[in-house]
């Protein structure tokens, strides 16, 4: 059992994707809307609230990512049929060195 997740929110267009992909078991209602979880260990977590200090998780452990992160996880299922791609899609979603200008050495 994953300890937190994302969730996407589906609009007609990522629900027929879904569909698409042959994922529509993966569809839940949360909040009263159709949605996919996609499940992360917790180093995982620790990452996305480092990259998008904004998030927030709900008492479910769940949380919604940013409009561009959400689309490159939306991809990463889309383009493997699976919703288990965190392990892989994180490395694309958490860029420790982003924002931080280049240091130079000097000798």
């Amino acid at each position: 059992m994953a300890d937190f997740f994302v969730n996407i929110f589906l609009d007609d267009d990522k629900s027929k994707q879904i569909q698409d992909a042959g994922l529509g078991d993966e569809v839940k209602e949360i909040e009263g809307k159709k949605a996919i979880q996609v499940k992360m260990s917790n180093k995982e977590q620790k990452k996305i609230c480092k990259g998008f200090p904004d998030s927030s998780f709900d008492d479910s452990n769940a949380c919604v990512l940013p409009e561009d992160a959400e689309k490159t996880l939306m991809d990463f299922i889309i383009q493997n049929k699976t919703t288990d791609v965190m392990k892989f899609a994180i490395n694309k979603l958490y860029n420790p060195l982003a924002g931080k200008g280049l240091r130079s050495k000097t000798f």
